[in-house]
Order: C-alpha cells, then structure tokens, then sequence
C-alpha cells in the first residue's frame, strides 16, 4: 500500500461531513480601508465551524489537523510558512486554510498571517466578508506597503492579506525573485507567526509547483469522490522536492462517531 493509500485510509476513519462551496470572485477595484484592529469581524458563513460553530464535527477535525500541524512546524527551527492545495478546483482547500488559520489563531501562543495567492479565483475574502481592493497582487507588482493590505480581522490573532486584483500572468508572477523575496519577508518579519497560503490547484497550473519549493510544507487537500488515485500520484509526483507535510481527506461521509459529538453538544446547551 502506498503512503497515499495509507493517508486515505486512515482519514476515511475520522470522516467529518464538511460540505463545501467555492464562491468566485472577479476583484478589479484599488483603494481599500482596512477595518479597526479592535473591530471583529462578523463571520456568519457555515464553512467557517472554527468561529461559528466550534463544538461540531467538523470544528474538532480542523483542531486536530491544528495540532498535527503544531506538532510538525514546532523543532529546533520553527518552519512557519506552509501552503494548502490540492490537485484540481473545488476540493476544499481554501476552507481547509480559513479553518485551520482561525484555529490556530484563536491558541493564545499563535499569530496567523493568512495569504490568498489563489489569484486566478480568489476566494477568501468572500467566505469572510471583506474587501479585496488591494492584497497580495499589488505589494508584489506595484510595491505597496503589506500594512496598506492587511486586514485584521479579530479572530483571535489572524490578519488576512487578500489576493487583490486579477493578474494575466500569475505563473511569471509567482516564480519571480520579486515574489520571492515577498514571502521571505512576510515568513520573516515575525518569527512566531504562521504564514499560511492557499495557492491554486496544482495539476491546472504551473505557479503551485514553483511556490512549493519556498514554502517549508505543503498540505494537500484531496476531496472525497473528486479525484482519482492517479490524479493525487500526479500531484504528489508535481511536488517532488517540497516537504510533503500530510494529505487532508475532506467532505467524507458522515463520520460513525458523529453521535457521540452530538452527545457533548447536547452536553453543553
């Protein structure tokens, strides 16, 4: 059994029943007010279960997924800038970001830098509510100020940087020195936070591949029903070099120990 079939396996055991929705956006504006550090955001959408519902499922999978990661990044040298894909649209990658981000950022030992380089579709700011004005497209091609860009959102300590305006040619753009040095700036600026980036697909695109190689590991998200084993070989074979962190298996059936979740939610009211 490969390494891909055991991940699969042992995640169809922890089956969580996230059901998931990409929301595109087309964003060409270029002024942007970021909201007061003190004003929390008001996120109401039911894929965000780390902020709206923290005693579902759902939410404890992306805790341990949280702890795993905590695990892996935490050594000698805190490897903080990690990226989450997956090998075709729609498999849940940019949830899996948001709700990991936000967990993380709500332990009081984390700070949380969340990147929208999904250019191409960016999606981030939709499942939150903000702007998308300005982001990460005009720090790195016009040189504007991150601080212009970022959004704080109140979630614990999470700030947002969102993908700002559509670019022609995001595969030159994310394997530029300029691009480069961006992200080792963010991954350095502060040397406790997390910098967490949620690309594009990886088999449709080539810029995936070549963010891979700077980022310190990788999360693959792969969709239940949604890919082929081929497909994820492809994809893993796509990410040689990179440090391949785990495979998160999302919108699985309904998990069998959903009714002991439903016990402690009852528990609690």
């Amino acid at each position: 059994m490969s390494r891909i079939e055991e991940a699969l396996e042992k995640a169809a055991k922890l089956r969580n029943g996230v059901t998931l929705v990409a929301v595109p956006e087309k964003a060409d504006q270029r002024t942007h007010l970021p909201p007061p550090a003190t004003e929390s955001l008001q996120v109401d959408n039911m894929l965000m279960v780390s902020v709206t519902d923290a005693l579902a499922p759902a939410a404890e999978e992306y805790r341990k997924l949280k702890s795993i990661i905590v695990k892996l990044t935490k050594g000698e040298e805190f490897r903080n800038m990690l990226m989450v894909t997956s090998s075709i649209a729609s498999e849940g990658k940019s949830i899996t970001s948001l709700n990991l981000a936000m967990s993380l950022a709500q332990e009081f030992d984390h700070t949380v830098l969340l990147v929208d380089a999904d250019i191409r579709r960016s999606s981030i700011h939709n499942y939150l509510g903000i702007e998308n004005r300005v982001g990460l497209a005009e720090c790195v091609l016009d040189g504007l100020d991150p601080k212009k860009a970022l959004v704080r959102t109140g979630i614990g300590r999470l700030s947002v940087l969102p993908a700002g305006r559509q670019v022609s040619n995001p595969a030159e753009v994310f394997s530029s020195r300029r691009f480069r040095e961006f992200l080792l700036e963010m991954k350095n600026r502060y040397r406790d936070r997390y910098v967490i980036i949620d690309t594009p697909p990886v088999l449709p695109f080539a810029e995936t591949r070549s963010l891979s190689a700077i980022v310190d590991g990788v999360v693959l998200v792969v969709k239940e029903g949604r890919v082929t084993l081929d497909n994820i070989n492809e994809t893993i074979e796509c990410l040689k070099g990179s440090n391949l962190l785990g495979v998160v298996y999302n919108e699985a059936a309904k998990a069998p120990h959903a009714d002991l979740q439903q016990y402690y939610r009852q528990d609690a009211a």
